[in-house]
């Protein structure tokens, strides 16, 4: 196996045992990147020379017995969205094209401290408002979109090109593309991971996280996040392999909305996917999803004011550099009235209360991420087989929005394929402060059932 094919903690393993250096893994995945980014196009920028000085100061480092843990003399792609100290952070977008961060963000604070090596920013659909990233290819079939808005952030974990790399969540971006190339997503509880120094879409629903090749690798990331190198987020140590027992744990399992209008290959691969890990002891109990009928408003209504707020003086100054989409978006936030937006926020509140009562029954609930594998690239809808027709974007946010808008962790993993060889995800929520439940949950289906292949990209 080349070094640009390990997990993260394959990686962290070799060196800590001295079978591979950080410098060979460092350059073996800048070689990866030299071979596949110019048809993936998942790096806006690669910074090569200042990665292999970070990877040979590792190297020393962890020769002289000043070893800091396991993302040391790790390669890692960084979403353009979030900020190092005089490198540009450009958003994926011509309004940000001069823009050099004037300090480290603090995800990448911790990043640093832990002895990760940067290797450049990857593309974000422009400033996080997209659920594509039409700039960029999914590592599967180049004729598919990555997901979004975090689809640099995947494609460049699945095909080799990073060994791990952060993303930002609003309403599905780490999920979202994760699931469409076949990779691991985690977005955190809503807090848990702080947001200083990451360009914000909407306040109130961003999250940054890990996309990794497994959940053992997304949980050795979340301890660095979370500046608990040695504990987790919530007491129990979130890296700790606990093995293929469930027993004891209840899942639940939406009766409703989650696998309304879903792909009939997702739904089977998911629904196995459960059964599977009823066979590891787990009790699986029907749940019904609390205010299903007011997901889509809420989200939008919460998104959409706070990002044209954010974006208020360089929409009226530079409005032609936002892409189309884009714009028509931050306009459309203006007229949003204060009442809708603080009705947004009593309809999250309530939608909050009606969770934490399902998880009152159940520890973790496990549904679809996404109801489609990935669209072919310019598709614009998807007409379902009840003549219902709904956009793309609609469609991959819609199972993914309510984690967003209730704050609980999300994780997920690639569990089968459709006909067409797509990956199909998996995902598990858990109540706030519960990702170790969730990483638990993960890591013991993962172990059992074993990783997806790597698409045929990783093996050329």
């Amino acid at each position: 196996m080349r070094p640009f094919e390990l997990t993260l903690a394959e990686a962290a393993a070799a060196v800590g045992r001295g079978e591979l250096s950080p410098v060979e893994l460092t350059r073996s995945v800048l070689e990866r990147i030299g071979a596949v980014d110019q048809e993936l196009r998942a790096y806006v920028s690669v910074v090569g020379e200042e990665a292999l000085r970070s990877a040979a100061r590792a190297a020393d480092e962890i020769a002289t017995g000043r070893h800091r843990g396991p993302l040391h003399g790790i390669p890692y792609g960084l979403k353009d969205l979030v900020d190092v100290a005089g490198m540009p952070t450009t958003a994926s977008s011509r309004v940000r094209a001069d823009h050099v961060a004037e300090e480290d963000s603090t995800v990448v604070t911790r990043l640093t401290g832990a002895g990760a090596v940067l290797l450049g920013k990857t593309h974000t659909h422009e400033f996080a408002y997209g659920l594509t990233t039409p700039q960029t290819r999914n590592a599967w079939d180049r004729d598919r979109v990555a997901g979004g808005s975090s689809g640099g952030s995947a494609v460049a974990v699945a095909a080799g090109a990073a060994t791990f790399a952060l993303g930002t969540d609003t309403g599905g971006s780490i999920r979202v593309p994760a699931a469409l190339n076949g990779i691991v997503g985690f977005k955190p509880t809503y807090g848990l991971v702080p947001t200083h120094g990451v360009t914000s879409l909407s306040w109130s629903l961003d999250h940054v996280g890990p996309l990794t090749r497994t959940v053992r690798d997304a949980a050795l990331v979340l301890s660095a996040l979370t500046g608990h190198e040695a504990q987790g987020p919530t007491g129990p140590d979130t890296t700790r392999t606990h093995g293929e027992d469930l027993g004891g744990l209840r899942i639940g399992v939406p009766d409703d909305y989650y696998f309304d209008h879903v792909d009939p290959e997702v739904e089977t691969a998911v629904r196995r996917a459960i059964a599977r890990m009823a066979d590891l002891g787990a009790e699986l109990v029907g749940v019904q999803t609390p205010m299903a009928r007011y997901v889509q408003a809420t989200q939008w209504g919460l998104m959409v004011p706070e990002a044209t707020a954010y974006h208020e003086r360089t929409l009226r100054s530079v409005p032609e550099l936002y892409a189309p989409d884009v714009r028509v978006l931050l306009e459309a936030g203006e007229l949003v009235s204060a009442g809708d937006y603080l009705r947004a926020q009593r309809a999250r509140a309530l939608m909050r209360q009606a969770w934490m009562r399902v998880f009152g029954r159940v520890d973790v609930i496990a549904a679809p991420t996404v109801p489609m594998t990935a669209a072919p690239a310019g598709q614009n809808a998807v007409e379902w087989a009840d003549g219902t027709t709904e956009s793309v974007s609609d469609a991959y946010v819609r199972l993914s929005a309510p984690a967003n808008i209730t704050g609980v962790p999300s994780l997920t993993l690639p569990v089968g394929r459709d006909h067409a060889g797509l990956p199909i995800g998996m995902q598990l929520m858990a109540r706030p402060m519960g990702d170790a439940t969730v990483l638990r949950v993960g890591q013991a289906y993962e172990s059992a059932h074993g990783r997806l292949g790597a698409p045929a990209v990783v093996a050329a």
